[in-house]
């Protein structure tokens, strides 16, 4: 099996078009199609059915293709390993984080990694933490920031705690201020805007009214971060977000710390267990470890 064979293999089981398949590799459509040929040869089985010009993935083909795919990107991460030059000078790093910790954590950690290191490309993928889970899984990212515990935890994920961040209530700056602190109880029959299904932070929330004996009531619900801190700042309710968010949120939103016990979410840095982060991702690791020392001992409202 080459390693030219998958990625025509991929190709085609992206497009499911041989000719838009040979385009995207620049090669010749006879010639992918003969390497496609040598490798169902190969490995003793078709990988696509061609009934009536209709490409399909075979049975064969979808259980190739997850594993193809996470060859090429490690293939990938191998080249832009060895590419790097001494001191950083270029490179890249693929980091995925939760919506909630784009907004909170990260804008400080990047600004600080850029400044140490600013011929490094950083990409940033969005998303809740089981979809991370899985683009790690199959390397499309070098981290992810996740929230613990994870929803299918994996033994072929390490995790590294980084820190436990407290949990606050937002509300309109032009509402009535409400008692301080705000116990969970008080929350009963209180307008309040919820995230969208998925999100941590509603379960976490959804999870603690429950605790009270009681539903919580929703004006608005199945925003992101964003959208959620515009409909608080509009008057329709109220929002438990991380403390990390609510510092950032401007003068316009009210940020009430929560009675004891309170609430409080784990913050981990995950990468595979079975390939060791490229350097650049290794040194951003190394940043967000030493900007996030003594967070947890921060005030987050009053």
């Amino acid at each position: 099996m080459q390693f030219q064979q998958l990625v025509y293999f991929v190709a085609v089981a992206e497009t499911r078009h041989f000719t838009r398949a040979a385009e995207r590799v620049h090669v010749s459509q006879p010639s992918l199609s003969q390497q496609i040929r040598a490798l169902e040869r190969e490995l003793g089985a078709e990988l696509f059915s061609r009934a009536r010009g209709n490409i399909a993935l075979t049975d064969a083909g979808e259980a190739l293709l997850p594993l193809a795919r996470r060859i090429l990107a490690d293939a990938d991460t191998a080249r832009h390993e060895v590419q790097e030059l001494a001191r950083l000078r270029r490179g890249r790093v693929r980091l995925g984080a939760t919506p909630s910790l784009c907004t909170g954590l990260l804008p400080d950690v990047l600004r600080a990694f850029h400044d140490l290191y600013p011929g490094i490309r950083l990409f940033v993928e969005e998303g809740g933490s089981h979809d991370l889970v899985r683009e790690l899984a199959r390397g499309a990212l070098d981290l992810a920031l996740v929230v613990l515990p994870l929803p299918t935890p994996s033994p072929a994920l390490t995790t590294v705690r980084l820190l436990q961040e407290d949990l606050v209530v937002v509300s309109s700056a032009a509402d009535p201020a409400p008692r301080r602190p705000v116990r969970i109880a008080d929350l009963q029959g209180r307008p309040m805007v919820m995230f969208r299904h998925g999100y941590d932070l509603r379960e976490l929330t959804v999870a603690a009214c429950r605790a009270e004996g009681f539903e919580p009531s929703f004006t608005v619900e199945g925003g992101e971060m964003d959208a959620v801190l515009g409909f608080v700042r509009a008057g329709l309710g109220v929002a438990v977000v991380p403390s990390m968010v609510a510092a950032r949120a401007g003068r316009d939103l009210r940020v009430t710390a929560l009675a004891p016990p309170g609430l409080r979410r784990t913050i981990a840095l995950a990468h595979r267990s079975d390939v060791a982060p490229p350097r650049a991702a290794r040194e951003l690791q190394r940043v967000l470890l030493r900007s996030t020392v003594g967070a947890e001992d921060r005030p987050v409202g009053g």
